[in-house]
């Protein structure tokens, strides 16, 4: 225990330890006008400088189209993601929303245009009306139930003692994993984003929770650009465009059948995870 706790105590001082995050833009852009469409320009990246990771990405995005992000564990997948929302900035190049470069807006501006759905799910302890409207405090009773609906998890709460005003523990111990993670996607219909990050969250769950799951996904991502993290291809297959990547880079772009008619490194990928899933099967 004494271990553990040094070593956790050792990551909160580096966290407290680290430079405040400088917003230098000006961030006068309206973003309730911007409709999600996104242009990686020549993106290059590297943690250091002098070790790229991402050597020359350009991609067009259209509003409303769904992109998956797919490659192996350590591929790079979440640096996209972490890109994209500014957490890093580019080493060069640029990334647009609706033509405009994102160094451009004020962080907290870009960052409430995108909504996120992550293998993690994060409540904290009180009602359960109260961690749907985490996202958006000013949504009123009516409008919460509509999102849980679409989150088909309206019908669950209602089974709960009192319903909306149940209480979660700290833990979240009195709620199944695929109920947290039904809650989390309400939050984030509730939030209405331009645009949707969603890690494929579906491992660990049993399958009538993950087809419900799924299905709020496809609720959640109507008319919205949505990034992937796929890590079972075959929940892919109709995305609009789909990014390899391999050791930090893009090694192919393309559909889902441009992708296997190619043969390369999506099709190893796509053809030995359905070998295996055919044998668990």
């Amino acid at each position: 225990m004494l271990q553990s706790m040094v070593a956790a105590a050792e990551r909160i001082f580096e966290f407290l330890e680290e430079k405040e995050e400088q917003d230098t833009s000006k961030g006068n852009i309206d973003t309730s006008k911007l409709k999600g469409n996104v242009e990686f320009k020549s993106v290059k990246f590297g943690y250091n400088p002098d070790n790229l990771i991402i050597h020359d990405f350009t991609s067009k995005v259209k509003e409303g189209q769904k992109i998956a992000i797919v490659g192996p564990t350590g591929a790079g997948k979440t640096t996209m993601v972490k890109l994209l929302m500014r957490f890093y900035d580019v080493t060069d190049g640029e990334i647009l929303v609706d033509g405009h470069n994102i160094k451009d807006f004020k962080c907290g501006e870009l960052r409430k245009m995108f909504g996120m759905v992550l293998q993690d799910t994060w409540l904290f302890g009180g009602t359960v009306k109260e961690n749907i409207k985490y996202s958006n405090e000013s949504a009123t009773d009516d409008e919460v139930i509509q999102a849980a609906k679409a989150a088909h998890v309206h019908h669950f709460i209602k089974t709960l003692p009192k319903g909306y005003n149940s209480v979660i523990n700290e833990e979240s111990t009195n709620i199944s994993a695929g109920q947290k993670q039904l809650l989390t996607i309400a939050r984030v219909i509730l939030a209405n984003p331009k645009i949707l990050i969603l890690d494929e969250a579906t491992s660990s769950i049993d399958t009538r929770t993950e087809i419900q799951i799924q299905s709020a996904m496809d609720n959640l991502m109507k008319g919205r650009t949505s990034f992937i993290i796929a890590h079972r291809l075959s929940t892919i297959k109709n995305a609009d465009l789909i990014l390899v990547m391999n050791h930090g880079d893009i090694v192919e772009q393309g559909t889902h059948e441009e992708l296997l008619e190619k043969n390369g490194f999506y099709a190893d990928l796509y053809n030995s995870q359905f070998e295996v899933e055919e044998r668990i099967k």
